[in-house]
């Protein structure tokens, strides 16, 4: 190792974040993580961002992560990865969904970088309701799934959403429905995006309660319906419940990934996964949620082309006895499974997190030191540790770049 003061692995203490949606039992039953107050747990988030930065353990010393790779961004993240992201690129969650989180999609990097800098000259606070974006980088994801993990990705092909429009014979929306069926363009389909979600008063009652009588009406018959109503317990009067005619509804079975684009309209509704991302806190909701939408500004950062249902999952590029490496189409994080590693052998080129998710997992570096970590926790593996080792009974998650 090329900085004395590096260790090559570092315990990691990590923040829970207990938003409302999130499970108060999964992240206890998986991980054995104590939750007395049986509050929502609904992220662990492991990584360097200030809205839940992880500390580093070292002889019961705890160091922010963040403050540890600016005191020696080379040694932690790389040469490269220093000039070219000035931080740890990724953030890594274990994501835990009782209930559906808000419908969503994250900008471009040409998208974030220029509404940042607006936002900015309009000396709008970062914590404000109605701020966009709260920095200048895009957020692509991937989720695996730990449990059945259900989720809505992506446009359904315009066809079928007229198809179902039609059959459902919504009256308050027949105007709009009409206006896409005459224009099936990616223009006309955007048009039609921004008028449902800007229905307001008593035409946005009238949609909700219409399409919520075809779904007691068909909910014996279309899993559809159900999906509809659903998630109309949580949120009974919020437009948004339309996305359920609009996105592909998916359920992610254990051990199934898949990968969410900038661009892309998305939801997760309920299960338990992990998922990693370029570091960012950039959503622009659209739907599910009683926080800000800014229709306008959401239909410009989204993608209009629909996702063909076949793309909707991921399969590792390369699948092995020792790993399965699941394709990435950025730069900003790589993401591995180890199903069983019995001394396996691995090079960190940059910062690493490595999390157990079913058993121990015990690190051994090439200078002689361990670390055993228990299934929950995690450890931070600087660049400058070059080569180690990894074993472990059960599954390994690796998140590097």
């Amino acid at each position: 190792m090329n900085d004395t003061t590096i260790l090559p692995f570092y315990l990691m203490q990590n923040v829970i974040q207990h938003y409302a949606w999130g499970s108060t039992q999964s992240i206890n039953n998986l991980f054995d993580i104590p939750n007395p107050e049986h509050l929502p747990q609904a992220e662990i988030w492991m990584g360097a961002h200030p809205g839940g930065c992880s500390q580093l353990i070292t002889d019961n010393q705890h160091d922010s992560l963040a403050e540890f790779i600016q005191r020696h961004p080379s040694s932690c993240l790389s040469a490269q990865t220093h000039q070219t992201y000035g931080e740890l690129p990724f953030l890594f969650k274990v994501l835990a969904a009782d209930k559906a989180l808000s419908i969503q999609v994250h900008p471009c990097k040409a998208d974030a970088e220029t509404g940042y800098v607006r936002e900015n000259q309009l000396h709008i606070p970062l914590n404000a309701p109605e701020r966009n974006y709260k920095d200048p980088n895009h957020k692509p994801e991937l989720v695996y799934a730990l449990t059945p993990y259900h989720a809505l990705n992506g446009f359904r092909p315009l066809d079928d959403i007229i198809q179902t429009l039609t059959k459902m014979n919504l009256q308050p929306i027949e105007s709009l429905v009409n206006q896409l069926r005459a224009d099936k363009t990616a223009a006309g389909f955007q048009l039609f995006f921004i008028r449902l979600l800007s229905l307001s008063g008593e035409q946005k009652s009238q949609a909700i309660q219409a399409l919520l009588a075809y779904a007691q009406q068909a909910q014996q018959d279309e899993p559809l319906a159900q999906l509809i109503l659903d998630l109309a317990q949580d949120y009974p009067e919020d437009i948004g419940l339309f996305s359920a005619i609009l996105l592909h509804y998916v359920v992610l079975q254990p051990g199934e990934a898949m990968y969410l684009d900038a661009k892309t309209p998305h939801a997760y509704l309920k299960g338990t996964g992990l998922e990693v991302m370029a570091s960012s806190d950039n959503v622009l909701r659209a739907g599910l949620t009683p926080k800000h939408i800014d229709v306008e500004e959401l239909a410009k950062c989204t993608s209009f082309t629909p996702k063909p249902s076949e793309t909707l999952l991921i399969a590792p590029e390369e699948e092995t006895e020792v790993a399965y490496h699941y394709p990435v189409p950025v730069n900003d994080f790589k993401f591995s499974i180890y199903p069983a590693p019995d001394d396996v052998t691995l090079t960190a080129t940059s910062a690493e997190i490595v999390f157990a998710i079913d058993a121990d997992v015990h690190l051994q570096h090439k200078s002689g030191l361990t670390l055993t970590l228990h299934k929950g926790q995690s450890a931070f593996i600087p660049a400058a540790a070059d080569t180690y080792q990894l074993n472990s009974s059960g599954r390994v998650a690796r998140v590097y770049n």
